[in-house]
């Protein structure tokens, strides 16, 4: 990407913000307390048919007032079992990128696109989709991150709304929700598969880096 285009798209985003928070005499949003009344919407969910094969819901962790998220596609095996997202190999991996970038999983924000993991790993379908991203939707409205990155092809496509590939989508940081910029790259477990990839994602998080700057 340009540092002419860089700039541009920081320059709208940081528009965008302050049309949406002026400084008028507006009351302070408790982010922590915000997600927890999520949290508690969402309840012991029975939404879709996912809740009766999931052990635990992975609802999302980290940092209220995050200005990075990282969002990707579904829980895993190991994410099913503790409740928590990005925990086994993948999410190891994704701690050693985010200490990369001089921050710790405390400093950020991680969610999926859907709550409860897939049988078999499978990709959400499109029903499942539906019915979870709206309380997706809410963390990101309510954490309000200056960037989100999404990792690996479903969370992208699905965050951006196309089919194009993620070798396309990523090294570009796409407007996402007129407030913050959305940055694609490689999910950790392909990386695991492919670590080949990993300079490019290298390069996704540098972006980041400036981006944040």
């Amino acid at each position: 990407m340009l540092a002419h285009d860089l700039e541009q798209l920081k320059a709208h985003v940081i528009h965008q913000r302050q049309l949406q928070n002026p400084g008028v005499l507006k009351p302070k949003h408790d982010s922590a307390k915000d997600l927890a009344d999520i949290r508690r919407d969402l309840g012991d969910c029975r939404r879709c048919h996912l809740h009766t094969t999931r052990n635990k819901l992975v609802f999302g962790a980290g940092n209220a007032n995050a200005e990075l998220m990282f969002v990707g596609e579904a829980p895993g095996a190991d994410e099913d079992l503790q409740g928590e997202p990005f925990v086994g190999r993948s999410g190891q991996l994704l701690s050693k990128i985010i200490a990369a970038i001089g921050k710790t999983r405390e400093q950020v924000y991680i969610a999926n696109i859907i709550k409860c993991r897939p049988p078999g790993n499978r990709n959400p379908e499109v029903h499942e989709i539906a019915i979870c991203s709206p309380f997706l939707d809410r963390q990101i409205e309510t954490i309000k991150p200056k960037v989100i990155c999404a990792l690996g092809t479903f969370a992208a496509q699905t965050m951006l709304n196309t089919d194009t590939s993620i070798g396309r989508l990523r090294g570009h940081a796409h407007p996402y929700k007129d407030y913050c910029l959305l940055v694609p790259t490689y999910h950790p477990a392909y990386l695991l598969r492919s670590p080949g990839k990993k300079k490019e994602t290298w390069e996704d998080m540098q972006l980041i880096m400036q981006l944040l700057a």
